[in-house]
């Protein structure tokens, strides 16, 4: 009888040990769990609280250009002989070398002597924007527009570019913007909550696809495509070709 009670002892207490690590391995495997969800959680929140708590930065002032015959996100004689379209990106690099050092020129030598119609069409490479940042900016310029200043946030905007996805263009800086430029606030916040010009937007990324615009910026020159923020000389030699073609001296 000792025996048969030392043996079942044992058994009893082998049996509790296993029930034991298996309580320690459930509660290991719900510790994992929660730390993963834990640390999934701040990937997915932490950007935005960051944004929310982000300092506004510095914000670069414009001069505004002087655009003739401005219809919103375009500029000049609408019956222009040369129509130039830009396709363009407000976080891309390159987008902003071409608006900030050779697009003042062709606004200059073309726009203002009737040559040429020159619209701007927010745009991502391929038509998929470089990041959320890129699409608030674009909606935050036509809102802009609704006032009559798309023109004058474009330029806020290029001015204000310093890289991708970087925080530039986060819904503090876009307000920014828009107060440096005397807007009416709550008409523009009320645009931006609404998405007043989404329709707008997701119809320039359409135009963009169907004329099989790749990287930004592209343009079209009366419909030939030229690719990459070129020198103005190169621009001119296309507008000029294109003014020659349609019998106009450059």
């Amino acid at each position: 009888m000792g025996k048969r009670t030392e043996t079942k002892s044992k058994r009893q207490i082998m049996k509790e040990q296993r029930i034991k690590r298996q309580k320690q391995q459930r509660v290991i495997t719900l510790g994992i769990i929660i730390v993963a969800v834990i640390i999934v959680a701040g990937l997915l929140i932490s950007p935005s609280i960051l944004q929310a708590n982000a300092p506004v930065g510095n914000i670069v002032q414009i001069t505004p250009i002087d655009r003739p015959q401005v219809n919103f996100n375009a500029t000049g004689d609408p019956n222009a002989p040369v129509h130039m379209i830009n396709f363009s990106d407000f976080q891309c690099p390159f987008c902003g070398r071409f608006a900030r050092e050779t697009e003042p020129l062709i606004i200059e030598n073309y726009v203002k002597t009737g040559k040429v119609y020159f619209e701007f069409i927010p745009y991502g490479p391929g038509g998929m924007a470089i990041g959320q940042e890129s699409v608030d900016a674009a909606l935050a310029a036509f809102c802009a527009g609704d006032q009559g200043k798309f023109w004058e946030y474009h330029d806020m905007l290029f001015a204000n570019q310093t890289g991708e996805n970087v925080g530039d263009f986060i819904p503090k800086r876009l307000d920014a913007f828009a107060q440096a430029l005397g807007l009416n606030m709550d008409q523009f916040n009320t645009c931006l909550k609404q998405k007043k010009f989404e329709a707008k937007y997701q119809a320039g990324i359409e135009q963009g696809q169907k004329a099989n615009i790749g990287g930004t910026p592209s343009f079209l020159i009366n419909g030939k495509l030229i690719e990459g923020a070129l020198p103005y000389e190169e621009f001119k030699k296309e507008i000029d070709a294109a003014l020659s073609a349609a019998g106009v001296q450059p």
